[in-house]
């Protein structure tokens, strides 16, 4: 059911909360810090028993040169090196297994999945660990390093986030030059953070993205994942604000508000997980061209497969070489 704002105040929905004065600052600050080093990617062929698909299994260094894996699927078929899509993906989901993302290499581009660090327990398999420091927290990642910027858990991922289009670009027989991203949920917000510290990337499609206007969702989304910063908060009351500042420096919104890219948004009015108003503040924020789908009676599903034939439709978009 409908559970957040009429309509006419949705689409005009902004974030309250202010940009942090060192928004900027911060994030090149922690780019140039951890960042940095060399990419070092490594990619071995992987038997994925797929007649038409050739895989790779990937590494590279992400945060501080930690090990981040990922899955590049390619058509055999391939007269010229293919375009790339980057696919970043939903919280507690890991990169799976490949026969589980065939629909853009048979759509005759390259893709690459990234892994997501310490999280693919949920939905799909994960490979990553996170190594990086932590406080108490609630099972999960979104409380890890939560009243500290400098160690907050999102910090490591959005670099790797960041780390994964130069690894791309340093991986053979694609054609990197012009890189879509996209990704469903966390997977969004981190499409909306690559458009955002980047300015190379082609088009961003982010999918119901998550990650956005925090205290409003904390206030309204009435599922997991936001729960477990609410738990969290429910036990550490005198850090609540402490916390929320934090948040604001990993605001998907704030970043999005820097892009300069296209980026074409899909949002589902009785998402229960990435309440509309979020996503709609996301998109009021965001400063390239823009455009966004609404699926109406959906909640976090989205537009499902719909979601990647618009990825599809916007790749082919803002490339030539697949039809």
């Amino acid at each position: 059911m409908y559970s957040d704002l009429p309509f006419d105040q949705l689409v005009r929905y902004e974030n309250p909360r202010p940009v942090p004065p060192d928004f900027d600052d911060f994030w090149q600050r922690t780019l140039a810090e951890h960042g940095s080093a060399p990419v070092d990617v490594v990619a071995e062929p992987y038997d994925a028993e797929l007649d038409t698909i050739e895989v790779h299994d990937v590494t590279f260094a992400g945060y501080d040169a930690h090990p981040i894996r990922g899955w590049l699927l390619l058509p055999r078929q391939r007269p010229a090196p293919p375009p790339v899509i980057i696919e970043y993906l939903g919280y507690g989901g890991g990169r799976g297994v490949p026969i589980e993302s065939l629909a853009y290499s048979a759509a005759g581009f390259a893709h690459f999945i990234m892994d997501t660090r310490g999280q693919g327990a949920t939905t799909r398999a994960g490979d990553t660990a996170d190594p990086g420091p932590t406080t108490s927290a609630i099972p999960g990642s979104m409380t890890k390093g939560i009243t500290d910027r400098e160690q907050y858990y999102f910090r490591r991922l959005y670099v790797d986030a960041v780390r994964a289009v130069d690894a791309v670009a340093a991986l053979p027989d694609i054609d990197a030059s012009r890189p879509v991203v996209t990704g469903r949920s966390q997977g969004g917000a981190l499409s909306l953070v690559v458009a955002g510290l980047r300015d190379d990337i082609a088009v961003t499609v982010p999918h119901v993205p998550f990650l956005a206007t925090w205290e409003r969702a904390l206030a309204l989304s009435n599922r997991e994942p936001m729960h477990e910063i609410v738990r969290w908060m429910k036990t550490h009351r005198g850090e609540v604000d402490q916390a929320l500042n934090t948040l604001d420096y990993f605001d998907a919104g704030h970043f999005g508000a820097r892009a300069s890219c296209p980026g074409s948004f899909s949002v589902a009015l009785m998402d229960g997980v990435c309440p509309p108003s979020t996503v709609y503040a996301a998109y009021n924020a965001y400063r390239g061209p823009k455009e966004i789908t609404v699926y109406r009676y959906n909640d976090h599903e989205g537009g499902g497969p719909e979601d990647q034939y618009r990825t599809i439709r916007q790749a082919r978009n803002v490339t030539t070489s697949v039809r």
